[in-house]
C-alpha cells in the first residue's frame, strides 16, 4: 500500500460524496439551467457573503478568470514571487490577459502593505498600470502559510484607496480558516474577487468557484465561455462541492494535526536540515546539502511512501482526506528508521 503525500489533489471521493454525485440534479449549465450548480455557487456566494459565482473546472481556469476581469493589456498584476498564479499557471496572465507582474519577496509568501505602495506605479507613460492584487492562502510555497484576516485589512484598505483590484487564491482558503479561526463571511469584505479549490483539501474531484460581484460574473461567464469551460451537466461534479462544504471543512484540523506529527519526527531525523514552520497541511523541509534530493525521495517511495521535491533541497509533504492516522504512524517509522 502507498502512502500518497505528493499533493492533496490525489484524493478519491469518499462513499458519501459518490452517493451525492450520482443523485445530483442536473441540467445545462452553459443555459444556466443546472441546479446543482446553481445551488453551488450560490451556497458560497452567501458563505463569503459575494453577490455571485461562477463554477469552473480548475483553479488555474477560476485564478485566471479573475486576472482577465481585473485587468486591461498593458496593466501590471502585483504578487509574491512565489504566488501560484505566477508560478504555476503556465504563463497565463501574459498570454490570457497581456498583462505584466510585479514580483514582491514576502516572508513565506505574505504581502503587507508597506510592501505593496511602493510598487504601485505613478501614472506614467513608461509604466504599466498597478491594476490588481492577487493574494494567496494559504501560501503553496510558504508552507501552507496563513494570513490572518488582520493581515489583508490594510491591503485591502490601499487597495480601495489606490483604486486596485484585489483578489485572492483561496485554493486552500477552508485550510486557512480552520487554523485561524477566522470567518468566510467577513473576507467578502476584504476582496474584489476570491477563488475557492473545491479538489485539494476539501476533497472534491474537479471544480474551483470565483465569487465577486454581479457585473464581474457576467464578464467571468463569457472568458469562461471563449477558455473553454462551459460545461453541460457539470451538477454531478457541483454535488461533490455541496458534499465537500458540509462534510469536510471542519476535518481539515486532522489533516493540520498530521502535518506537524509529520514535522516533529522529520526535526529530529538526520538527513534533514530543516523543516519549515507547520501551520496546515504542508509540510516543507530541506534535505542536508550532502544528499541528492531526488536520492531522499526514491528512497521514501521505496518504502512506501510517495513524496514530491519542490527544488534541489526540498520536499514537501501534504497531508489530506486519504491519509489516516494509521497512514501518518507508519511514515513516521519511516522517518525514523531511514538512512543514507
Amino acid at each position: 500500500m502507498k502512502i500518497d503525500f505528493r499533493s492533496d489533489t490525489v484524493t478519491k471521493p469518499t462513499a458519501g460524496m459518490l452517493d451525492a454525485m450520482m443523485s445530483a440534479k442536473v441540467g445545462d449549465d452553459v443555459f444556466g439551467e443546472d441546479p446543482t450548480v446553481n445551488a453551488l455557487e450560490e451556497k458560497l456566494a452567501k458563505m463569503f457573503d459575494m453577490e455571485a459565482a461562477l463554477f469552473c473546472p480548475s483553479g488555474t481556469m477560476s485564478n485566471q478568470i479573475a486576472i482577465k476581469c481585473f485587468t486591461q493589456p498593458m496593466d501590471e498584476v502585483i504578487c509574491d514571487q512565489t504566488a501560484h498564479v505566477y508560478r504555476y499557471e503556465g504563463g497565463g496572465i501574459a498570454y490570457n490577459s497581456m498583462a505584466s507582474v510585479r514580483l514582491l519577496n514576502g516572508e513565506r509568501g505574505i504581502l503587507t502593505p508597506e510592501m505593496i505602495e511602493p510598487e504601485i506605479n505613478a501614472d506614467n507613460i513608461h509604466y504599466p498600470n498597478s491594476s490588481l492584487v492577487v493574494l494567496e492562502n494559504t501560501v503553496n510555497k510558504g508552507g501552507g502559510k496563513c494570513y490572518q484576516l488582520s493581515q489583508i485589512e490594510p491591503i485591502a484598505k490601499l487597495c480601495a484607496t489606490k483604486g486596485i483590484k484585489l483578489h485572492l487564491d483561496g485554493a486552500r482558503i477552508f485550510n486557512a480558516l480552520v487554523a485561524t479561526g477566522d470567518k468566510a463571511f467577513d473576507y467578502g469584505k476584504q476582496f474584489d474577487g476570491i477563488s475557492v479549490c473545491l479538489s485539494k483539501g476539501l476533497g472534491a474531484p474537479v471544480g474551483s468557484v470565483f465569487l465577486s460581484d454581479k457585473a464581474t460574473i457576467k464578464k467571468a461567464t463569457k472568458i469562461r465561455k471563449v477558455l473553454g469551460g462551459g460545461m453541460r451537466q457539470a451538477g454531478f461534479l457541483a454535488a461533490a462541492g455541496i458534499y465537500a462544504l458540509d462534510n469536510h471543512v471542519n476535518r481539515l484540523a486532522d489533516d493540520h494535526k498530521n502535518a506537524k506529527a509529520l514535522a516533529n519526527e522529520l526535526e529530529k531525523a538526520e538527513f534533514v536540515s530543516y523543516v519549515m514552520p507547520v501551520e496546515t497541511n504542508i509540510v516543507l523541509f530541506d534535505v542536508k546539502p550532502s544528499l541528492n534530493v531526488d536520492q531522499v525521495v526514491k528512497a521514501f517511495e521505496e518504502k512506501g511512501v510517495l513524496c514530491n521535491s519542490t527544488s534541489n533541497k526540498t520536499i514537501r509533504f501534504v497531508t489530506h482526506l486519504d491519509v489516516s492516522e494509521e497512514m501518518i504512524d507508519q511514515t513516521i517509522q519511516v522517518i525514523k528508521n531511514l538512512a543514507f
